[in-house]
């Protein structure tokens, strides 16, 4: 499945803006330095990065959970549909439409995959059954196990439970934070596939990825954030095409050939943004 680029509109408000952010841990650990980024309705924005960028940092100051692992937000703003929401607790902006599925999948183990679905649900009691027939009907394979333990499912269907039981609970702005982690091949694919029509039905996708390849090819737009920093902002086309990006974020060289581990390894040209 194809995702179709559409152009920019830096006129248009964005439904989700982040303006300077920083960022601290226990009052002295400095992950976010000065953060901007912007998400048009709609639309697929992918922030790619190492290790130890400050993606997942980034997340939780957008979803509210910072507090949880003693952060907090020292400069800076969030918005999100007109409104700042970097000071909110997590509660509020979930209500506002804001979901995010955290990076290792965290769904319950020992409930059922329907129970796992219905506990998504609860902020929206009214709309179960039919969110329910949605997330169904976008991944079938939950379907046919709704009664088993989500403990016993494979990585990939954790991975899917995991989004579905974010669009339980309708959100307008969806954040995934690496949700190819550790899966097979055909299994991120699928997990592409699925982002697409997600994002189709008219969900705005906030996306997370080391998998430079898999994110870039369905985003509209792409960050390149490293030590705290956005270090590099394009149309994801963009991106895919920059030398520097293919060689370090793709492994390919300037023909496009693969780098072996060893090239990588001893590589030592610093990246041209960094010089």
């Amino acid at each position: 499945m194809a995702a179709t680029m559409r152009p920019a509109d830096t006129d248009a408000p964005a439904l989700l803006s982040v303006t300077n952010l920083e960022v601290v841990y226990d009052d002295v650990i400095h992950v976010l330095k000065g953060v901007s980024l912007r998400v048009e309705e709609g639309r697929i924005v992918a922030l790619l990065g190492a290790n130890g960028a400050g993606k997942t940092t980034l997340l939780r100051a957008l979803s509210g959970l910072l507090d949880v692992h003693d952060g907090e937000v020292t400069k800076g703003s969030v918005i999100y549909a007109g409104r700042k929401i970097h000071h909110l607790p997590p509660t509020k902006i979930a209500s506002l439409g804001i979901k995010q599925v955290l990076e290792g999948r965290r769904i319950f183990a020992e409930l059922t995959v329907e129970e796992n679905l219905r506990v998504g649900g609860h902020v929206a009691p009214r709309s179960v059954k039919q969110n329910m027939e949605r997330v169904y009907g976008l991944f079938p394979v939950l379907a046919e196990r709704r009664k088993r333990t989500a403990g016993y499912l494979s990585g990939g269907e954790q991975q899917m439970l995991a989004m579905g039981r974010a669009l339980m609970s309708e959100p307008s702005c969806l954040l995934l934070d690496e949700p190819s982690l550790g899966l097979a091949p055909l299994i991120v694919q699928q997990i592409r596939d699925l982002i697409v029509e997600i994002n189709a039905s008219g969900t705005t996708v906030l996306l997370v990825e080391q998998n430079a390849t898999m994110a870039l090819s369905i985003a509209d737009h792409g960050y390149v954030m490293e030590n705290g920093k956005i270090v590099m902002d394009k149309p994801a086309k963009e991106l895919l095409a920059d030398s520097d990006v293919r060689e370090f974020y793709l492994g390919l060289g300037a023909e496009g050939s693969a780098k072996s581990f060893r090239d990588v390894k001893h590589y030592k040209r610093r990246k041209r943004w960094l010089s």
